[in-house]
């Protein structure tokens, strides 16, 4: 009987589609929105359709995610039916004689017969595309089962994780990453080790914005990576309980708790995970000194990373009034981790005749505790949602402790016994502390414009104390000087916005205009060194939107962005983890600014949605780390030392291509496919030296996800990133493969799934650098092929089957720009 009733629901599904297009030939509109009796949240996906009084499907369309619909009809009467899974149905009469009729908030009842029948799962798209944005529900893509937010983040289109954990989009490593909407102590001080701790099972969907508006901070080039956590709406007691085990080492459970009953809605998550990572890879140097004769090193590396990291959150929502809520939360994060890295140097002369022997031993223990409070109000004018306030507070403290013991060992040419030892200590104590407070107002002005305006100012200091010591022959330690400062970081941001949206027959235009006013003061307290940095600056956006008909869309965009130098890249002490590889900052780090042109259709068809993107990109003050080498004195031998700096170029243009292809093949096959094509140019001068680059390249992703029968599901995927010139080498390609196998058990309640990310143990970044007197070719793999098995259950927690034919509408019906 239920399954009878799905295959109806498909089918009046696809014939309203089919039938969508006559919408634009008339002019009265019946709108209002759909909503949930007990909570009265809105639903997504619900199937509103018109009927003429002989029952002859006239319109229809699938509730966006806020719930609304908007039919366009002729003037008469009609039937108004309002269709969802597991809730009764909704059929009445309607006068729509009218210019508009607005028949409100639609509620509907939960079946609860069935609801106890309900056996088919539905299953969002992997990818949602919209006008702004693409959308990536991460439960939907079984090789993201068991993982962390680094590894959702590189399984998505256009989107890399180099081995330290940078995130880079279209290329460009300059992207924002946010959480829930706002920047967030679960991405930390350090990003890219910071979202190795987000555990998947947190984590509900993530936007791509490849060209954020003024609403959103001008800060990210590449544009902005919005994650957002899971917070069930349903009423009850809802959630879900995850645990997984893996090889290398992983152990893991995660649970996800949401209460809402009349007025108040708690929520809640708890996990922790234990990971053991590997990695490794080589650096084959060549030294070609002026004053001397040429010689050569190999380094052979090693890396092991062991933690345990716990995540809690928890928040209340409390509703004064339909129309006013109140959000506090909060979020501790702890994690404490224990590293072990090896460098094995072979030091080779002219002849490549071996000389020398020697490794580098770094032993760290490294502990960081986040602690973040957020509190939100939102307030609708006269049950408007178009018309609303919101304000947000935050405050949030980070900290984080690594204390390392190093050694320089001297092998002799067996290695099989060192000679000499010697042995240093450092201690690096750090601490950040963020204050956020912003507002928001949206006020229509008629039923196609609107005007949002909006404040934000943030308040951050971070202090870095950075100890080296190093062991003498009696014992005691003495200080080196060199290495040992203490940095103090302050900044303050302020920005108001303003945007204008109209709309006009089939066009929508989006004008905002964005001004923020920075300033940045540093402070070296050892040399009593200060340098400040103030700027004001305007950062204009504009949205042009031609919907040829319901299903075909296009759009052209503009927005000006920047990127200031973080506080790391400002230091202008070194770092001492490898006394051969040092990076340090550049206190006179000017912003990069970009401006970023894209124009994209969005085609929509019956099973398939279809994205092409042409994109420009022009960026001055370029900031590339540039590297040198220095020949200096250890251990009483004249060695290279690689020096890392970041460096402003003068500018970089690039321009791509990007097509992104979801296809619904039939009911059991979805296949899900990105290609980027950029070409870029970069140039540069720094201290009369000519830095420049010039590429032409691409990267691309499948996946393809079948259900073989009605409860088991299998995903391949791969992706290939072809190489690229950068300024000073090359970075060479690399491609991947991840497979995913999942079963649905206890009556659709509870998952069992099986991950093996990276199955041909390919995922190895290699590159080659090179100088006026070196060459470098060099091999690094973060973390080796990894398996991982996940049980999942929901507690009361129903999945709603999807229809077929739904995409037209629901990738981009209702959303904002």
């Amino acid at each position: 009987m239920i399954k009878s009733c799905i295959i109806k629901y498909n089918l009046l599904v696809i014939i309203s589609f089919l039938t969508i297009n006559m919408a634009f030939s008339q002019n009265t509109t019946v709108k209002g929105k759909v909503v949930d009796q007990a909570t009265n949240e809105p639903l997504a996906y619900a199937n509103v359709s018109l009927f003429d009084e002989q029952e002859n499907l006239i319109t229809g369309m699938v509730t966006p995610d806020d719930g609304t619909f908007q039919l366009q009809v002729p003037q008469g009467e009609y039937i108004l039916r309002i269709q969802f899974v597991s809730y009764k149905t909704v059929s009445l009469p309607i006068d729509a004689n009218k210019s508009v009729t607005d028949l409100g908030k639609m509620s509907l009842q939960e079946d609860v017969n069935q609801l106890s029948e309900v056996e088919v799962v539905a299953k969002k798209p992997q990818m949602e595309m919209k006008l702004d944005k693409r959308v990536f529900n991460v439960g939907e893509d079984l090789s993201n089962i068991g993982g962390s937010a680094e590894s959702i983040l590189d399984n998505l289109p256009s989107v890399t994780v180099d081995v330290e954990g940078n995130v880079s989009l279209r290329g460009s490593g300059n992207v924002r990453i946010l959480i829930n909407g706002r920047p967030s102590g679960l991405v930390g001080i350090s990003g890219g080790s910071a979202l190795r701790q987000i555990q998947a099972d947190m984590i509900e969907s993530i936007e791509v914005i490849t060209n954020p508006s003024a609403r959103y901070e001008a800060e990210g080039n590449a544009g902005i990576i919005n994650i957002i956590l899971k917070k069930d709406k349903k009423g009850g007691l809802n959630g879900s309980f995850s645990t997984n085990v893996g090889y290398p080492a992983i152990y893991g459970v995660n649970a996800n708790l949401n209460y809402r009953k009349n007025k108040i809605n708690i929520f809640g998550n708890y996990g922790v995970t234990y990971r053991e990572n590997f990695g490794g890879g080589y650096i084959d140097q060549s030294f070609f000194p002026k004053d001397s004769t040429a010689y050569f090193t190999y380094v052979d590396r090693e890396r092991e990373r062991s933690g345990v990291s716990q995540n809690a959150r928890f928040g209340i929502d409390y509703s004064f009034t339909d129309n006013t809520t109140l959000t506090g939360s909060f979020l501790y994060r702890v994690s404490d981790e224990d590293n072990i890295s090896y460098n094995y140097y072979s030091d080779f002369d002219e002849n490549r005749e071996l000389y020398k022997k020697s490794v580098r031993i770094q032993e760290e223990k490294e502990d960081e505790s986040v602690l973040e409070y957020d509190l939100n109000f939102t307030h609708k004018f006269s049950g408007d949602d178009d018309h609303k306030l919101t304000a947000d507070f935050q405050y949030r403290n980070n900290s984080e402790q690594e204390d390392s013991d190093l050694y320089n060992r001297l092998y002799n040419l067996d290695r099989e016994q060192y000679e000499d030892s010697i042995y240093q200590r450092s201690l690096i104590d750090e601490f950040s502390e963020n204050i956020m407070a912003q507002a928001n107002y949206t006020k229509p002005l008629g039923e196609s414009r609107s005007l949002e305006v909006g404040w934000r100012s943030t308040l951050r200091t971070i202090t870095n104390d950075y100890l080296v010591e190093q062991e003498q022959q009696d014992g005691s330690f003495e200080n080196l000087t060199d290495f040992t400062n203490e940095f103090i970081y302050n900044e303050d941001i302020h920005a108001l916005y303003a945007i204008y949206n109209s709309e006009f027959d089939k066009f929508t235009y989006q004008v905002g205009l964005r001004t923020e006013l920075t300033d940045v003061r540093t402070e070296l307290v050892t040399t009593d060194t200060v340098n400040t940095q103030n700027y004001l600056n305007l950062f204009p956006s504009l949205f042009l939107t031609y919907k040829f008909n319901k299903l075909n869309t296009l759009q052209a965009s503009y927005s000006r962005r920047f990127d200031r130098p973080r506080f790391r890249e400002l230091n202008p002490f070194s770092n001492f983890n490898d006394d051969r590889n040092i990076r340090i900052g550049n206190p006179n780090l000017q912003p990069e600014f970009t401006d970023s042109y894209e124009i994209g259709l969005l085609n929509n068809f019956k099973d398939a949605t279809f994205y092409s993107g042409l994109y420009y990109r022009r960026t001055t003050g370029v900031t590339d780390r540039i590297q040198t080498v220095e020949y200096r004195e250890i251990e009483g031998e004249t060695v290279a030392v690689t020096i890392h700096k970041p460096q402003n170029l003068a500018e970089r243009n690039s321009i791509g291509l990007e097509n992104t292809y979801s296809h619904d093949l039939n009911d059991w096959w979805r296949l899900n496919a990105n290609l980027n094509v950029f070409y870029s140019e970069t140039y540069g001068e720094v201290e009369g030296k000519v830095f420049e680059a010039e590429t032409f390249t691409m990267s691309s992703r499948a996946t393809s996800q079948m259900t073989f029968w009605e409860d088991v599901s299998f995903q391949l995927s791969a992706f290939y990133r072809a190489p690229q010139q950068s300024t000073q080498g090359t970075r060479k390609a690399f491609y991947m493969i991840d497979l995913g196998l999942s079963k649905e058990i206890l009556n659709k309640k509870g998952t069992i799934a099986l991950n093996v990310r990276d199955l041909l143990n390919s995922r190895k970044w290699r590159s080659t650098t090179e100088g006026e007197d070196f060459f470098y070719d060099s091999e690094f793999q973060w973390r080796t092929r990894t398996f991982t098995l996940t049980f999942d259950y929901r507690l009361n927690s129903q999945k709603q089957k999807e229809g077929r034919g739904e995409r037209g509408d629901n990738d981009f019906g209702g959303d904002e720009f």
